[in-house]
């Protein structure tokens, strides 16, 4: 009798891997050893969560219909064949099947009243803008520069493709649309105080001298793509906080022989 024979013999086991078994007492410290721990306890907190949510037999069915098309299940054959390549059973598919929907339904019930204010809160980081710039190390050509484009005398695409020390010279400086926040935080405030057009004079960021244009500025709107985009990063804080508040991890005691048994270490 072969030792993985025998190990399987007197072990829960619920997982085998070519010739290693894996027992239910061994199974907590490789879910903490991959970091797996924390991604599990977040599914059980949306689970909770959403455990009263009630969805409509249409709703449900609907769900059912969209869920097997993407998992591309068509037959009794192909629901098999994925039922057991996932280690699940057909009761926790049907569950998945609506989970999805029950979740957005959760965050519509908890946040939708507050994405006005919410919106307004963050509004000034969705701005998107397009801007222009030239960076260089240089102070003196960096204002060298920033005359030559106010009196005209060359473009500041020009000026860039020729001047300019980043990825941005290939563009003629030109940059976005982007939203507010994705800049340096001194660049996103200077170009949130600028006008469409206006260049700002040559300001040191870090080892930089910059010189930047405002070419346009789109102020975000609370469209269906932005609404959702906001239930999802208040439904992510929301599970964050329930991450760090209410969860800690009990790692079972085990023997030594057996930490080798998952470790694959042996005396």
């Amino acid at each position: 009798m072969s030792l993985v024979t025998r190990r399987m013999e007197n072990m829960n086991i619920v997982l085998k891997i070519g010739d290693q078994a894996i027992s239910s007492e061994e199974l907590y410290p490789l879910l903490a050893q991959y970091r797996l721990l924390p991604q599990l306890a977040k599914e059980i907190i949306i689970d909770q969560a959403i455990a009263d949510i009630t969805c409509t037999p249409e709703e449900t069915n609907l769900a059912k219909q969209q869920f097997y098309q993407r998992l591309q299940i068509s037959d009794e054959t192909q629901l098999k064949a994925w039922l057991d390549a996932h280690g699940m059973t057909q009761e926790q598919l049907e569950k998945l099947s609506v989970r999805d929907l029950k979740i957005e339904k959760f965050k519509q019930l908890t946040w939708a009243d507050k994405l006005d204010p919410y919106f307004v809160k963050c509004k000034g980081q969705l701005d998107r803008v397009v801007y222009s710039l030239i960076r260089t190390k240089d102070p003196g050509v960096a204002q060298e520069l920033y005359f030559r484009i106010q009196e005209g005398e060359n473009t500041l695409s020009e000026l860039a493709r020729q001047y300019s020390q980043g990825s941005e010279a290939q563009t003629g400086g030109l940059l976005g649309p982007v939203e507010l926040n994705t800049p340096h935080p001194k660049i996103a405030q200077i170009l949130a105080a600028s006008r469409p057009g206006q260049l700002s004079p040559p300001t040191q960021i870090g080892d930089w001298w910059i010189i930047l244009r405002l070419e346009k500025y789109m102020s975000a709107q609370l469209d269906d793509k932005t609404r959702q985009r906001l239930l999802n990063e208040l439904f992510q804080g929301w599970l964050l906080t329930q991450l760090q508040q209410n969860v800690s991890f009990s790692p079972p005691q085990v023997s030594a022989k057996k930490e080798q048994s998952y470790t694959g270490q042996s005396s």
